[in-house]
């Protein structure tokens, strides 16, 4: 018999604009932005090396602190804290572009997105590469912002957000003005767990932009509208945990991934999916390390959060199979299958299940996976198994 499967992510560029932005998506602020509503965006496969800013290219993500600092020499950079982890910062002074530069570290030392920001806005003129790429995304979202130190002087413009990336990267325009004359806002790479931290809804990337005078770090701002509220530390550890249980920098490594996911649930999530989400993947992650008692504990909290949700079902009757808890599996794949029919994964768990005592609903579970999953390639391997299983059950 071939073991059940549970079922984890990467952020995929096949996924749309609308789930990088899961909450809210109107913004109406006086302070930091006004009327920002997103727009709905199809995906783009562009890479982002179509670009002609040589700055973005200043440094490999995943790349460890210590060899970053044998090309920044650290008598260069201003450093400073980033929830737990650091921000290594090349003034505008001090940086070619003229704009300020920053890297950011996670507390393990690896580098998981650059931000470069252009108070007074830079000119994209010269940069017909970049202005090309824009032409062919459609914005994810826009927005009137208030920049204080525009050198156009003007109080409030418009602005988009463009972005575009590959399998494991996102990188993000923060463009201003038309199409005809943009100027360049700010200019982010990230590694896609961690987009949701370089985005207009946290308030400290538009500080950036404003830089009121006086203004003392961390102190807050009036503005109005909606905006991301869930703590920074959380959705920081969270995206580390994401970052280690999904190899985005190196190897696979559950023990920073589950103690990741702990720390993000101790900071404490507001909303409840991602409270039951960080629980779901924190039991993948004790799944993952063998310990499969732990797993169950967590995908049984992340249940109490939220019942119905066909993929922690589906991990969790994984779990359930591990530890031969065989009827409890059953149930799990089951109820997935009754709140997803066209889950692939779920069903060859299913058929699994019933191979040993039912071996006609077996095969119709399995006819069924193959079905959802004709022509998928990353499935190929075990269309191959289940097509011999099904013929063996058949005689």
């Amino acid at each position: 018999m071939l073991p059940a499967v549970s079922e984890n992510f990467h952020d995929s560029r096949a996924s749309s604009a609308a789930s990088r932005w899961p909450w809210p998506v109107c913004l109406l602020g006086l302070s930091l932005l006004l009327s920002a509503c997103e727009t709905a965006a199809p995906p783009s496969n562009l890479p982002p090396s179509e670009s002609d800013l040589v700055l973005l290219k200043s440094t490999a993500l995943c790349a460890a602190k210590s060899d970053f600092l044998k090309t920044h020499p650290a008598s260069t950079l201003k450093t400073q804290a980033w929830g737990n982890g650091q921000e290594l910062l090349l003034p505008a002074d001090r940086s070619p572009s003229h704009g300020d530069e920053s890297y950011f570290f996670d507390e393990d030392g690896i580098l998981v997105g650059t931000l470069f920001t252009f108070p007074a806005g830079l000119d994209l003129n010269p940069y017909p590469v970049l202005r090309t790429t824009l032409t062919l995304l459609k914005p994810s979202l826009e927005f009137y912002l208030n920049v204080a130190n525009l050198s156009s002087k003007t109080s409030m413009e418009s602005s988009s957000l463009y972005e575009t990336g590959d399998e494991k990267t996102t990188t993000q325009y923060l463009v201003l003005g038309s199409r005809e004359e943009p100027s360049l806002l700010q200019a982010s790479v990230t590694i896609d767990p961690y987009v949701r931290l370089f985005s207009p809804y946290r308030r400290e990337f538009l500080e950036r932009l404003r830089q009121p005078r006086g203004q003392k770090p961390g102190q807050q701002l009036d503005s109005q509208g909606a905006e991301d509220k869930e703590p920074f530390l959380s959705l920081q550890q969270f995206a580390r945990g994401q970052t280690a249980q999904l190899s985005y920098c190196g190897s696979q490594n559950y023990e920073i991934a589950a103690a990741a996911y702990q720390k993000a649930i101790a900071s404490g999530f507001t909303n409840k999916v991602w409270q039951a989400e960080a629980h779901h993947k924190l039991g993948l992650a004790w799944e993952g390390k063998g310990q499969h008692e732990k797993a169950k504990k967590e995908l049984l909290q992340s249940l109490a959060i939220r019942p119905n949700a066909p993929e922690i079902l589906n991990n969790l009757g994984t779990v359930y199979s591990k530890l031969g808890e065989k009827a409890n599996a059953l149930a799990s794949f089951e109820k997935a299958v009754i709140l997803r029919p066209n889950y692939a994964i779920a069903r060859y768990n299913l058929a699994e299940a019933y191979a040993p005592t039912n071996p006609k609903r077996a095969i119709s579970e399995y006819e069924t996976y193959l079905a959802l999953v004709e022509g998928v390639p990353e499935e190929a391997g075990r269309i191959a198994l289940v097509k011999q299983r099904v013929a063996a059950l058949k005689h």
